[in-house]
């Protein structure tokens, strides 16, 4: 990252990682469930100088505080709200929007809420969708819940290679430069991964599972990205993306599953045409207006 910008959100600090702080337009990136933004280095250095890539860790995650209160601020809501601090703070009335898993599912739900359905000019999701399948996400959600903690750092790494090994990663140093920004030294001296384990108790009170209708009211331009070998969103999925939203733009990773990490040239290429082709949203301004005006009419 080139800047870091730390925004007191309630209680909370939320830690920002800034690439291309002078770049004229702007991507928000939000990352996946355990992850942080350092995920998307090689995106921003291949978008380039042109792109500022503002990607926040969020609480409990990489520079993030830890919540007290997981129940209360370990769930989408909170996420909306601390998305809505972060573009306030950076004066972003509207942005694009690219996220990964957890950042994809924030994505809809923010794009799709009245607060902030204005603040998203397009989204891209990268390897989730409005239905997530119950015995994936029952997985991960088993995974998550047993806290992982590692005698050496080189067990660690052994384990990332292991865990995601669907991420399309090649070469020592890729999965070495993963290691060091996923783990931290415990008070033991023993190592553990870079998140707070309490996050897997929002599979408990928040995990939103059928957002179809969201996505059928999203008005921006969309793109989705799926890994071919993907667990999360299925091929049958991404097809009623397709259906619900004709003008979706997809792209699907040959050798990757869940999730692709947007690293390679064949990957970011395809994000850098969609975020600068011309779409008009007049037309969805407009469905937009008469439906409130509609309402309106039957209050």
């Amino acid at each position: 990252m080139d800047a870091l910008e730390l925004i007191r959100f309630r209680a909370l600090e939320v830690a920002v990682r800034v690439w291309h702080p002078e770049g004229r337009r702007t991507l928000l990136a939000w990352h996946g469930l355990s992850r942080h933004g350092g995920d998307f280095h090689d995106l921003a250095r291949r978008l380039g100088p042109e792109w500022r890539v503002i990607a926040p860790d969020t609480p409990g995650r990489g520079l993030s505080s830890w919540s007290l209160f997981p129940a209360h601020d370990y769930l989408y809501s909170h996420y909306q709200n601390v998305a809505l601090a972060v573009l306030d703070h950076f004066a972003l009335d509207r942005v694009a929007w690219l996220g990964t898993s957890m950042g994809g599912l924030l994505g809809i739900l923010l794009a799709g809420s009245e607060s902030g359905r204005e603040r998203i000019s397009r989204l891209i999701v990268n390897d989730v969708g409005p239905e997530i399948d119950a015995d994936s996400l029952a997985h991960l959600a088993s995974y998550f819940a047993v806290p992982h903690r590692f005698s050496t750092f080189s067990e660690l790494l052994a384990e990332l290679k292991h865990h995601y090994a669907e991420f399309g990663i090649d070469g020592e140093d890729a999965w070495r430069r993963l290691a060091l920004e996923s783990s931290r030294r415990l008070i033991d001296g023993s190592w553990g991964f870079h998140f707070d384990p309490r996050i897997a108790e929002q599979f408990l009170h928040d995990s939103p599972q059928d957002l179809w209708p969201m996505w059928q009211s999203l008005e921006c331009p969309l793109m989705a990205i799926r890994g071919e070998r993907s667990d999360i969103l299925s091929a049958a999925t991404l097809a009623r993306m397709q259906t619900e939203r004709p003008h979706l733009t997809t792209l699907e990773v040959p050798g990757c599953g869940h999730a692709p990490m947007l690293n390679q040239r064949d990957q970011v290429e395809p994000i850098r045409a969609f975020l600068g082709a011309r779409h008009s949203g007049l037309a969805a301004r407009l469905r937009h207006g008469l439906a409130r005006l509609r309402g309106a009419g039957r209050g």
